[in-house]
């Protein structure tokens, strides 16, 4: 493809490695030099540098710098000249620029655009990473229709989780009828993604508890920050059917003594690591790594110093007790009545980047933002050790004292 016509003063710009570069760093970095410039002015600069270039790899990296910094974001005013760029990128022999062109389209409210991810959305000969890009996109954009399209999405394997977590987004009255009749037969992931749904919403929740109480979803699925963000929304609603959430253990040095005095050296002999793996899998590995293996919501366990049982005992006893500040809980409450728990991952002027259990990016633009509260509490649980059987426990701290990965039990 080659170059879109321009004024000749700009083709310097479109030559230099360094200065093609340049507007996309000051775009899209965080510093306060980059909070100042005006981002008008700033992607128009961008759209002038994509015309005048002829390398593909070059309008590339911009579109997709443009795309990251425009993430969670509908409804931007287009930059002069977009759609006759847009219009000339959509000839490209370049997928991957046809597709960035086309989602920077829907940013900039092109419903030309959001009519053909609608196309790829529904066309079930498309690959499936398009058809997970355009529904991404479309409940970005919050298309209007597309709640209407979610029920059918879920029997489609390669869009079943993204169409779960988009019901949170995408408001529909029996959402939680149509994901709590799959449940039962639902595997570990989806259960997790249907109840992190139903918990972002009142009218949601009001349902999952229902669905509690009739033994549809078992009380021990309800993750511990899910159960406080659920006590938070509902109150009593909620705690009559759940029951009371266990508090911070103030007798912290009293249960970590408990603990040494049960685990002990003969103990931890006969101990099966192997099945330890299984076991922290189950119950830590959603929001640890360990070994390259897990979530990212809490820290990498690989490099800590589990090895030593007081310091695996003390944040497993009070995992509230230092909370660096970087793994403390986020509760953020849209405009639009959604209610999401996890870590700050990023922040800039226009938007917040959570971590959750089930979704490692949750981007909100701060427009969207109602009310928001850091809290004290680790999303980690507190009296985690005391729901293990003793061989579970055994198993789990000799996998955690292990110095390499080991393979898991059968």
């Amino acid at each position: 493809m080659k170059p879109i016509p321009h004024p000749p003063c700009h083709a310097s710009l479109a030559r230099s490695g360094r200065l093609v570069l340049l507007p996309l760093l000051l775009l899209f970095t965080s510093q306060p030099v980059a909070m100042a410039l005006d981002e008008a002015a700033t992607l128009a600069l961008l759209v002038r540098t994509i015309r005048q270039t002829d390398q593909d790899t070059v309008r590339a990296a911009l579109m997709k710098g443009m795309l990251r910094g425009l993430e969670g974001r509908r409804n931007v005013q287009a930059p002069d000249d977009w759609s006759v760029l847009a219009e000339a990128l959509s000839r490209s022999d370049n997928a991957s620029i046809r597709e960035s062109a086309d989602r920077l389209s829907q940013i900039f409210g092109d419903a030309a655009a959001t009519e053909r991810a609608l196309a790829t959305l529904r066309d079930s000969s498309a690959p499936g990473a398009e058809r997970q890009a355009a529904l991404g996109s479309l409940v970005t954009q919050r298309y209007e229709g597309l709640a209407d399209e979610l029920e059918g999405l879920l029997e489609i394997e390669a869009l079943h989780l993204d169409a779960i977590r988009a019901y949170g987004i995408i408001a529909k009255q029996d959402a939680p009828n149509i994901l709590l009749a799959r449940y039962a037969d639902a595997a570990p992931q989806s259960q997790r993604a249907i109840i992190e749904t139903l918990a972002t919403r009142k009218a949601y929740a009001k349902a999952l508890v229902r669905g509690i109480k009739t033994n549809i979803v078992p009380r021990e699925h309800i993750p511990s920050y899910i159960a406080r963000s659920l006590r938070d929304v509902l109150g009593k609603e909620f705690t009559e059917v759940y029951g009371e959430i266990p508090e911070l253990q103030k007798n912290t040095r009293e249960m970590i003594d408990k603990y040494k005095r049960l685990i002990t050296d003969e103990v931890l002999a006969s101990a099966d690591a192997r099945r330890g793996r299984v076991v922290f899998q189950k119950t830590c590995g959603a929001c640890h790594l360990m070994y390259a293996a897990g979530g990212k919501v809490g820290p990498d366990l690989t490099g800590s110093n589990r090895a030593n049982l007081d310091y695996l005992l003390l944040n497993s006893v009070d995992p509230s007790g230092d909370v660096p500040e970087g793994y403390r809980t986020q509760l953020i409450q849209t405009v639009d009545g959604r209610v999401l728990t996890g870590v700050l991952a990023e922040e800039d002027n226009r938007r917040v980047v959570l971590k959750t259990v089930d979704q490692p990016r949750v981007v909100i633009a701060k427009e969207d933002i109602e009310a928001r509260k850091v809290s004290e509490k680790s999303m980690m649980p507190e009296g985690q050790l005391d729901q293990l059987s003793r061989k579970d426990l055994f198993d789990l701290v000799k996998y955690m004292q292990t110095k390499s990965q080991v393979e898991a039990a059968k």
